[in-house]
């Protein structure tokens, strides 16, 4: 009888050993969820000069839920589109890419339009913070190198219109 209840014992404590790993890795494995960009807007980029880099369609971020969650979870983004963040107030801000699963370029934007300091190429899923150099009251995320490929630079800017 012992024998047969040590052995319970031994079986049990495997499979809650077992069992209990196999659910922490579910739980931290990553699933593209199929979260449909919804256009909110259109967002056009200029040169310092005034001449027109390209205008792209925009998902809009102006809640606390919003600006938290952002791209996360999202499997793609065309070129084509992008995600404007809109803060209350000029402050420093910093975002990091944790569930997020695209490269992305972080542009970050004062309160008259004008790009302040970017981030290009940010690795998806790091949790490190990527901070604007400047206060910023407006982020744009753009898929990773469009930053480079449209040659942005600070002073650029932006204009927007809501839907």
């Amino acid at each position: 009888m012992l024998f047969k209840f040590r052995n319970f014992i031994v079986a049990t404590s495997l499979l809650l050993t077992f069992g209990s790993c196999k659910s922490e890795q579910k739980e931290r494995k990553i699933i593209p969820t199929a979260i449909k960009f919804k256009k909110e807007g259109e967002l056009s980029l200029y040169k310092s000069d005034s001449t027109k880099i390209r205008t792209i369609d925009i998902e809009i971020a102006d809640n606390d839920y919003e600006r938290e969650t952002g791209l996360m979870h999202r499997a793609s983004m065309e070129t084509h589109q992008g995600m404007l963040f809109i803060f209350p107030d000029m402050a420093q801000r910093g975002f990091y890419m944790k569930n997020t699963l695209i490269s992305l370029d972080i542009i970050y934007i004062d309160d008259k339009g004008r790009i302040v300091s970017f981030v290009e190429q940010a690795k998806p899923l790091k949790e490190t913070t990527l901070p604007s150099q400047v206060p910023a009251q407006y982020v744009l995320e753009l898929n990773g190198g469009l930053a480079e490929e449209w040659v942005l630079e600070v002073g650029d800017y932006v204009v927007w219109d809501r839907d």
